[in-house]
């Protein structure tokens, strides 16, 4: 897998081997950070479900300040962290987070990030219960969940569908 825009663009990234890992497509991670490109520099970012980092890293890479990438897996956290390391990334400006997303994501203050991303295995079906918790306490500006075309997230996101895949996108 490779990062597709800013200072790591064409850098590859590790995937973790074990888990069920299902990363973000470059089609679809290249119309998510469209989207967002304006809200990315300078940004403080939550990556919930980050099992390979791909979207924390490449909001790192076009720029945000810091990103906490969240997995309850630890395969997924030492793939992160060898990611980070081999792009050199600064440690100041990542924090990788061993925790449930939906928990997290719940005991979050409001406002804590500026964008939160969330990329959670679709057997799971977990995206609409992350967006109730945002809706609960808004932690981030901008809360982006990427999730099957054909699941209920509910209403009031602006929904982008991209084959089965679709992003909903919150605004606080």
């Amino acid at each position: 897998m490779r990062i597709i825009g800013g200072s790591w663009r064409g850098r590859q990234i590790s995937v973790p081997s074990a888990g069920g890992v299902r990363p973000t497509g470059d089609r679809v991670r290249e119309a998510w950070f469209s989207i967002l490109q304006f809200e990315v520099p300078q940004a403080r970012v939550v990556d919930l479900c980050a099992g390979s980092g791909a979207l924390g890293i490449e909001a790192l890479s076009r720029g945000a300040t810091h990103v906490t990438f969240v997995d309850s897996a630890p395969s997924a956290l030492a793939t992160i962290a060898s990611n980070l390391q081999a792009l050199r990334a600064e440690p100041a400006s990542y924090t990788l987070q061993r925790a449930d997303a939906m928990q997290y994501a719940r005991a979050l203050p409001a406002q804590s990030f500026t964008l939160g991303f969330a990329d959670p295995p679709y057997a799971l079906d977990v995206a609409a219960g992350l967006v109730e918790a945002w809706r609960a306490i808004p932690f981030a500006t901008v809360f982006a969940v990427e999730h099957l075309a054909a699941a209920d997230v509910g209403d009031g996101g602006d929904r982008r569908r991209y084959g089965q895949t679709a992003i909903s996108f919150f605004r606080g």
